[in-house]
């Protein structure tokens, strides 16, 4: 039995055609990547499986329960971290989770929250009011909320928006901690290189369409042969790039600049000239093949809608 099943999904808002006939299915115990750019149609794809938006065609089961006819059990059975950060004032952290807990009929809960605290390293705020916690601090009690009922199916919605490196560390810990326990893990992130290093299988949204749908290693492998690439440190920083240069930037900081280059019209010796004649002085030149990012950017810039 698959943890999600999508078929023949279609949701419109007035004008908008949100989501095309979407067909897809998450396995137990997968970890699985939903990405696309912003407006793609991957919030709206969750709400849908959270039960939390209504649908105009298709069928959507977790655990082999409808989201519509079999509200309760689906709802018991998945949990939803929302992108938004959204909380009570009025409560502290442990009587959050408390509260959480009582919605799904657990009333003698606490040890479990207390190992949420602990995992989440939330403890020495359990007291807190949720108002004088800071931005990552309440996305970990959010994590916290949608694990209180111990969910079979846990949704990340750009769980670490916003957070700083330390946090995002600590949080990947605690979720690869899950998915090691037995449960599956859908994951929506704008940082590919998260979903590079956790997600087995990846599907990607564009315009409401599903454009690709595969394992990692697969997807990757579309980008071998067609992207490289090109990392160059100079001795200075170089300030504006030539013109014939600036579509090809990937990132530029200081001396470091990274290029996206296409092998069959692209010359790295004809780029290296470019910057030469720029004034740049390069010390350090590193080539390399295609990663998730060069993959999401060709699949959704050369996708027709």
């Amino acid at each position: 039995m698959s943890a999600i099943s999508i078929s023949g999904l279609n949701k419109h808002y007035a004008r908008v055609h949100a989501l095309h006939d979407i067909d897809l299915t998450v396995e137990r115990g997968e970890f699985f990547g939903l990405l696309g750019p912003n407006g793609a149609g991957k919030s709206t794809l969750i709400n849908i499986v959270a039960g939390l938006t209504r649908f105009d065609t298709g069928h959507v089961a977790v655990l082999g329960h409808d989201v519509v006819t079999a509200y309760r059990q689906t709802r018991r059975l998945i949990g939803v971290v929302p992108q938004e950060l959204a909380y009570d004032p009025f409560f502290n952290v442990r009587e959050v989770l408390r509260i959480q807990s009582g919605y799904f009929g657990l009333h003698k809960n606490d040890a479990w929250i207390d190992e949420l605290l602990a995992a989440l390293m939330l403890t020495e705020k359990a007291g807190a009011n949720m108002r004088a916690l800071s931005g990552g601090m309440k996305r970990r009690v959010m994590i916290a909320q949608a694990l209180v009922h111990r969910p079979e199916v846990v949704v990340l919605d750009e769980p670490t928006a916003g957070v700083d490196v330390e946090l995002r560390k600590s949080l990947w810990a605690f979720i690869r901690r899950l998915h090691r326990e037995g449960h599956t893990i859908v994951l929506t992130t704008h940082y590919l290189e998260e979903a590079e290093a956790l997600c087995d299988r990846i599907a990607i949204l564009n315009h409401g369409k599903l454009i690709a749908l595969d394992t990692k290693q697969a997807l990757l492998m579309r980008g071998i042969g067609h992207t490289r690439r090109v990392c160059i440190t100079t001795e200075q920083p170089l300030g504006r790039l030539p013109e014939t240069l600036e579509k090809k930037v990937r990132r530029q900081e200081g001396n470091q600049l990274e290029l996206r280059l296409d092998k069959s019209t692209d010359s790295v010796m004809a780029v290296l000239d470019a910057l030469r004649a720029h004034g740049a002085v390069i010390t350090d030149l590193n080539m390399e093949g295609a990663d998730l990012e060069d993959v999401f950017v060709e699949l959704t810039q050369t996708q027709k809608v």
